[in-house]
């Protein structure tokens, strides 16, 4: 994988619903791959390669992009993406793929830079919400505890809609 970047490993294939194990572990060889040369690894292209939303620029800007082009919803779903908004502590906002659906108001996440330069996988989120819409989560960053609160926009799900 030496010449291998995060362009290169494009996998054309129709959208389908779900989580898809090979693209998800191309994405982490990847991103392995990145950091081995010295390279940044960012939670934007490792989401758009382990889900296969081609959707480019910041994080907090998928949430518009998708409009039309991607399902938008307010509710999880394996393979789907995350989309937190920007806050002041985190300005360009972040994404993340939903790996897999605990409950109602959990998820695991699987996504790069949460921890710098880093892929986590299984990590928890819990919906914190008021209204139980997942518009505001807390991430598990440690063993011990979880994060502050994040506000969400929602979820954008790789799905054919044509």
């Amino acid at each position: 994988m030496s010449s291998m970047n995060f362009a290169s490993a494009r996998m054309d294939h129709q959208a389908t619903f779900g989580l898809d194990p090979a693209r998800r572990d191309a994405a982490v060889e990847i991103a392995a791959a990145m950091r081995a040369k010295g390279q940044r690894v960012w939670c934007v292209p490792f989401a758009r390669n382990a889900s296969g939303i081609e959707l480019r620029g910041n994080a907090r800007t998928w949430w518009g992009q998708a409009e039309g082009s991607y399902l938008r919803r307010h509710s999880p779903a394996p393979g789907a993406v995350m989309v937190f908004k920007g806050t002041k502590s985190m300005p360009m906002g972040h994404v993340a793929v939903v790996s897999k659906i605990v409950d109602s108001r959990k998820v695991l996440v699987d996504h790069a830079n949460w921890k710098r330069n880093q892929v986590s996988l299984g990590m928890e989120v819990i919906d914190v919400s008021a209204k139980n819409d997942w518009s505001e989560v807390r991430v598990r960053s440690s063993s011990a505890a979880y994060g502050r609160n994040y506000p969400v926009y929602g979820f954008i799900q790789n799905i054919n809609r044509g």
